[in-house]
């Protein structure tokens, strides 16, 4: 059992390692980031052995379906695409030592913004095993150290995985520079409950879960919070809909593509003047999936198809909860509107700023919706289920966001750089300038960006 002292020592050398990591050039830290990658694939067999024993043991303690899919690494090729992800974020422009603004204030006193890492970063995880190679990537492809906590159901993989990435760091060391505490791996909630206060020391938390560890992690720390609390993602199915295909397709994708990922969506509002939609629910049966349908949808599905009057997949919603809730599983929520005003101040009120879609033919509607929606990802005639790091081309995620500041949706490198102002004068003071008792005047003038300029950190 680690003491206080432990925790603090993980949070000052996390700290320490950060301000080391980011003076590593962006060559060197890709090339450790081949290393781990490497690593990885050649335990694959170990890591699955492991990835076994936790799935065997989830099944044996009756966790839920949607968890055991979020943990079988070796399904639909995740663990193929987790080593693809470590390759795109190698592939990415470096995010360090960007130029973003080049001001003269006088002659030989020139102000500079240019981007840098967050720091130290703690990131808590449940389930997802291939979090850890997501986080790790992206972590020391933007100089941040990070303190990584997975979930209890995934600590066997969790393990294997934590000390290939460990082993990697520390074999490395001498050629790359960079400190085997730029990743360090805790495994109780304890560990996370002492380290949430290090606030001196840790600069970012990034919870990834539920919706009760994402609000308690936040109602327990000083340290800012990224991260989104639930996925209650809306599809608006619009009057003027008219390639009927089109919409079912994009509906059933976005529900049983993977219906326990957090972009998987979960309620479904459909203008009642939309010609053929019951089209829409019957498709959705066909999926095996369960209606959760308001009373007049309901009395007017089954007036159009008294067959499916006895079928199971046709249920009562639960209009006080069922709104408000991720079922992560083969359901869904159905609602009439009139009006696409209606169904905006539905989502806005009831969803959780993840990621909402419009279907229509209509662009003025469609682009009313996209301004109107506060959500981090809105769509239009697409599947909620592009929300992904991945599928944004950032190589991987560290997260979701559903914050309004700093990094919005699917959370890459750029969401985990910040910036820094840089001045570089000749010897001038504050005193000799107008307002601090000189008579010098600052000219303010903004100068184009050099190649020099541009990603200095290499």
């Amino acid at each position: 059992m680690s003491t206080e002292k432990d925790y603090l020592t993980i949070a000052i050398q996390s700290k320490k390692a950060a301000n080391i990591l980011k003076t590593i050039s962006n060559k060197k830290r890709c090339e450790l980031l081949y290393k781990i990658h490497d690593a990885l694939k050649e335990n694959a067999t170990a890591i699955q052995e492991a990835n076994q024993i936790d799935l065997k043991e989830s099944i044996e303690n009756n966790l839920s379906s949607s968890l055991i899919k979020r943990l079988d690494l070796f399904k639909n090729n995740k663990f193929e695409i987790m080593l693809q992800g470590i390759e795109e974020v190698i592939a990415l422009e470096n995010p360090l030592g960007k130029m973003m603004m080049k001001r003269q204030l006088d002659e030989n006193l020139t102000l500079y913004k240019k981007t840098v890492p967050i720091g130290s970063l703690l990131v808590i995880f449940e389930s997802r095993p291939e979090v850890i190679a997501n986080i790790v990537s992206l972590a020391i492809k933007s100089g941040n150290a990070c303190i990584l906590k997975g979930g209890k159901e995934s600590v066997n993989t969790f393990r294997v995985m934590a000390k290939l990435i460990d082993d990697t760091l520390e074999a490395n060391f001498e050629q790359y520079g960079v400190p085997k505490e730029s990743v360090q791996l805790i495994e109780t909630r304890d560990d996370v409950n002492h380290l949430l206060a290090m606030d001196d020391y840790i600069d970012l938390v990034i919870p990834r879960g539920s919706n009760a560890l994402v609000r308690r992690i936040k109602d327990s720390t000083k340290i800012p919070v990224l991260g989104h609390a639930d996925g209650i993602c809306s599809i608006y199915a619009d009057e003027h809909s008219k390639n009927l295909e089109s919409s079912i397709k994009i509906i059933i994708d976005s529900k049983t593509n993977y219906p326990a990922g957090c972009n998987a969506v979960e309620t479904l509002l459909i203008n009642r003047r939309l010609n053929g939609w019951d089209s829409i629910l019957k498709a959705l049966i066909n999926e095996k999936v369960t209606l959760h349908l308001m009373p007049d949808v309901k009395q007017e599905f089954l007036k159009l198809n008294p067959t499916l009057s006895s079928s199971e997949f046709v249920v009562n919603v639960n209009e006080k909860e069922e709104f408000d809730k991720e079922f992560l599983s083969f359901d869904i929520a159905v609602k009439f509107v009139d009006t696409v005003r209606e169904a905006i101040d539905h989502i806005n009120q009831h969803g959780s700023k993840h990621t909402d879609c419009i279907l229509t033919d209509d662009e003025k509607t469609a682009k009313y919706f996209l301004k109107s929606i506060e959500s981090s990802s809105v769509y239009w005639n697409c599947s909620t289920r592009f929300a992904d790091g991945f599928r944004y081309g950032f190589g991987t995620e560290v997260g979701i966001s559903t914050s309004k500041i700093h990094a919005r949706g699917p959370v890459g490198l750029d969401g985990l750089v910040t910036y820094q102002y840089q001045i570089i004068g000749h010897g001038q003071i504050a005193g000799d300038y107008l307002g601090s008792g000189g008579e010098k005047q600052f000219n303010h003038r903004d100068l184009a960006f050099s190649k020099e300029d541009e990603n200095d950190d290499e």
